[in-house]
């Protein structure tokens, strides 16, 4: 599974390939001191420390851009760097003793240390196994004796050793780290998922029980229009909480700035089909504007489209950064965009909110196609 942006384990990559970085970098900085020293020096010399260097650019730059080893690339470090380079300094370079051989077979440890956090567990042994053959190869031919060998072959292994402990403990506690991170967020939304019934059980009780305690006792008249008014905006309150499943539960900003809308146009005697899918967490002065301007479209619904009943859906987009869409439909008769000059509702209450909290908002009609008013956030 690929790490999320700021995981734990994310963070363990990134420590990693810093630590390997800084360790094949301390590796480079001996071999230019030692070219240094001995001038004037081989070109073949010059020119394996350079390749050296370039390949660290490509493996350790692009472990860096990406947040991992890219493992071609270490597989070429191994061959080149730790292998390959030891034997062409031999052969083409004109190194003859274990003093000038050592810069270049210092590079295998920082390339053993990669080897072993970057490859497939399969693969490590047998890089390893790969970089101890070579090396000791190299060092006979250039006469090292018992001790330089041992102690080599010693660094070879105990420097991939450490890094794959190292990674093994940082990659089990990034581990424990987001599953830690995740229990945290699920009890928060199990905590949200909580308070938004005890609102809705507020509301229940408030309103629809209310109504009906106050029926059942004779109190009021089940005919009397203002009755049947608030009978219907309960009926209507209801049949959205019915439609909400247990994912689709909106967050109490978004959700609650809409349900006032949608009340206060309802008052007014227009009817109000709503759902909800999935709506994010977005700053209050944003819900407020999706409100606000949906408020403004259910009005123009109400006094222009000659019929008493709008559609109104609100969902999360999946998209980084929580966007929200909500959209206001009727089946009215439309109009002739091109014909029709915006009036102050459309260009402040619509257009102008959703712009002045970076959204936007767009219509879409045709004559005797009704009007759809689209509100997204961000724009």
């Amino acid at each position: 599974m690929t790490p999320g942006v700021g995981s734990g384990l994310q963070r363990a990559q990134s420590f990693m390939v810093l630590a390997t970085l800084l360790y094949r970098a301390s590796h480079l900085t001996v071999g230019l001191l030692a070219l240094a020293r001995s001038r004037p020096g081989h070109p073949v010399q010059y020119a394996g420390l350079a390749a050296a260097l370039g390949l660290s650019v490509l493996v350790y730059g692009t472990a860096l851009r990406r947040g991992w080893f890219d493992r071609w690339h270490i597989r070429a470090d191994v061959l080149v760097s730790g292998c390959a380079l030891p034997f062409a300094l031999w052969a083409w370079g004109g190194v003859q003793d274990p003093a000038s051989m050592g810069w270049a077979m210092l590079l295998g440890g920082s390339a053993s240390a990669a080897a072993a956090v970057a490859l497939e567990r399969f693969q490590v042994p047998a890089a390893i196994a790969l970089l101890v053959l070579t090396h000791l190869i190299g060092y006979r031919l250039v006469g090292a004796g018992p001790a330089v060998l041992a102690g080599h072959v010693n660094s070879l292994v105990f420097s991939a050793a450490m890094a794959w402990v190292f990674w093994w403990y940082l990659r089990r506690q990034g581990r424990l780290l987001d599953e830690a991170n995740a229990r945290a967020l699920a009890a928060e939304a199990h905590k949200a998922r909580y308070a938004e019934r005890l609102e809705h059980h507020r509301a229940l009780h408030d309103t629809v029980l209310a109504t009906l305690t106050t029926l059942a006792a004779g109190g009021l008249d089940a005919n009397a229009p203002q009755v049947r008014e608030r009978c219907g905006r309960e009926a209507a309150y209801l049949r959205r909480l019915i439609q909400q499943t247990a994912d689709e539960v909106h967050h109490r900003e978004i959700g609650a700035a809409l349900e006032e809308a949608i009340g206060s146009v309802e008052s007014l005697q227009l009817r109000v089909t709503a759902r909800y899918h999935d709506l994010p967490q977005v700053p209050p002065e944003v819900a407020a504007a999706f409100a606000d301007a949906a408020r403004e479209a259910l009005n123009n619904v109400r006094r222009h489209a000659g019929t008493g009943h709008a559609y109104l859906t609100a969902a999360g987009e999946s998209q980084e950064g929580g966007g929200a869409v909500v959209t206001v439909v009727d089946r009215g008769p439309g109009f002739d965009p091109e014909r029709y000059v915006p009036g102050l509702g459309l260009r402040g209450s619509v257009h102008r909110r959703m712009a002045e909290v970076g959204g936007r908002a767009t219509v879409d009609t045709a004559p005797g196609e009704g009007v759809r008013v689209e509100l997204r956030w961000p724009g």
